[in-house]
């Protein structure tokens, strides 16, 4: 007998998967598109060279980084024997992924939260330069409590460093960076301003985007505190004037 109800239903049903589907595809198409590029400038590839590299068009590779289309498993797998990355890692969210236990959570927001400040009291706020631990570099220190910071970094307009966190003598957090100046309208005082803008959403080196005048700056991040990479850059206007690429995670 021919239900008009159950047919009502079957079809509500059978729309809301379809919209379910064309969601769940499009945040796929978000997190892919954000780890892509991210690992492509790690490598320090133009999407031409990377496009090169898959045996692909450039226009496709900036399709996939915008979020327009998606590669195929062919090109996945590509990517990630490339990237030195799983499949899983390029198309997960790594929140969703990520089981982290009430005490390893407190323990992290109290990590982060010693980083942030550590962060508003060494570089980024001309604070506590230390003696040089190594022919050339410069230093900073801070420490409160349990914890103790050092950031080190040796070079100028091309620079690389590393920093570190010490909880009770024992190393529990570091990451290494490196960076350049591409324009002399780069500003050393903005991008500490910048840094300084950090906070627990964000606080690996700056905040996701941060405006003051005609400079903007931009900070892209794939995974959490535990383990990230990630990639910084200043405009001047619509000029890139300097980039920066980092990496880190807990310690043990």
């Amino acid at each position: 007998m021919y239900n008009e109800s159950g047919k009502n239903e079957t079809t509500g049903y059978c729309y809301y998967l379809l919209i379910l589907c064309i969601v769940i595809s499009e945040v796929m198409k978000m997190i892919f598109s954000e780890k892509l590029q991210i690992l492509r400038k790690n490598k320090g590839l133009t999407q031409e060279e990377l496009a090169e590299k898959l045996g692909v068009s450039r226009q496709a590779v900036a399709k996939w980084e915008s979020g327009q289309v998606y590669p195929d498993i062919y090109n996945l797998i590509q990517i990630s024997n490339m990237m030195n990355v799983s499949v899983d890692y390029l198309v997960k969210d790594q929140d969703c992924s990520v089981n982290i236990s009430p005490q390893q959570k407190t323990d992290i927001d109290e990590l982060i939260e010693f980083r942030l400040e550590a962060n508003v009291n060494t570089y980024a706020a001309y604070m506590n330069e230390v003696d040089a631990t190594r022919p050339a570099s410069h230093d900073f220190r801070y420490e409160s409590g349990d914890y103790m910071y050092h950031d080190t970094y040796v070079g100028g307009e091309e620079f690389a460093g590393e920093e570190a966190i010490w909880k009770k003598g024992v190393t529990v957090y570091a990451m290494n960076y490196m960076g350049r100046v591409l324009d002399d309208r780069f500003s050393g005082d903005f991008l500490k301003e910048a840094l300084r803008a950090a906070d627990k959403g964000m606080p690996y080196r700056g905040p996701e985007i941060y405006q003051s005048g005609e400079y903007t700056y931009r900070c892209n991040v794939t995974g959490d505190f535990t383990w990230f990479q990630g990639y910084e850059e200043i405009y001047w206007n619509d000029i890139l004037v300097y980039e920066c690429v980092f990496h880190g995670g807990l310690t043990r």
